[in-house]
């Protein structure tokens, strides 16, 4: 199903493809934390690892601002047998926010001689919860939001959807 502008309609498989870019964003992430590119403290890598954390950290915390401010009241609206979900989805964002301004503080500390494997476990932990959430979500919610016609998505890709391949 596409709109005139042929934009696909089918919002939940958009959110699918919205999980696969974070998840390899997260990848990327974990590359620049353990990987090669040079010494960490004042290098390069450095550099790049707290660049690519903005970007994912701010990807992540817009996708999901996004679910709980347009997608999950459309849902709320159109499913209220959905309610006990998205109160349980919302729980997991605040939870995941949580995590990401560790993540933040971590990294941002590591030129001052901050702990390397803590950031490491810190992004573990994140991404155990990231994957927890976005199945749960995928299996709860894809149908719904496939179902749903929201025209002024049509028009305005909601943040929620939107990654780093689309900016709206």
């Amino acid at each position: 199903m596409e709109t005139p502008d042929g934009r696909l309609t089918a919002f939940g498989n958009q959110l699918i493809d919205v999980h696969i870019w974070l998840r390899e964003q997260l990848d990327v992430l974990r590359e620049h934390l353990d990987g090669g590119g040079g010494p960490l403290r004042g290098g390069t890598r450095l550099h790049d690892l707290r660049a690519h954390c903005l970007t994912f950290c701010s990807a992540l915390s817009r996708h999901h601002s996004g679910e709980d401010g347009g997608a999950f009241p459309a849902l709320a609206e159109r499913f209220p047998e959905l309610g006990p979900v998205l109160d349980e989805l919302r729980r997991d964002h605040v939870l995941v926010e949580d995590s990401l301004r560790r993540l933040r503080e971590l990294i941002e500390g590591l030129d001052e001689g901050g702990d390397l494997a803590r950031a490491r476990t810190e992004l573990d932990s994140l991404a155990a919860l990231m994957e927890t959430h976005f199945v749960y979500e995928e299996k709860r919610i894809v149908a719904a939001l496939n179902g749903l016609d929201v025209p002024e998505w049509h028009r305005t890709r909601p943040g929620f959807l939107i990654n780093g391949d689309s900016e709206g």
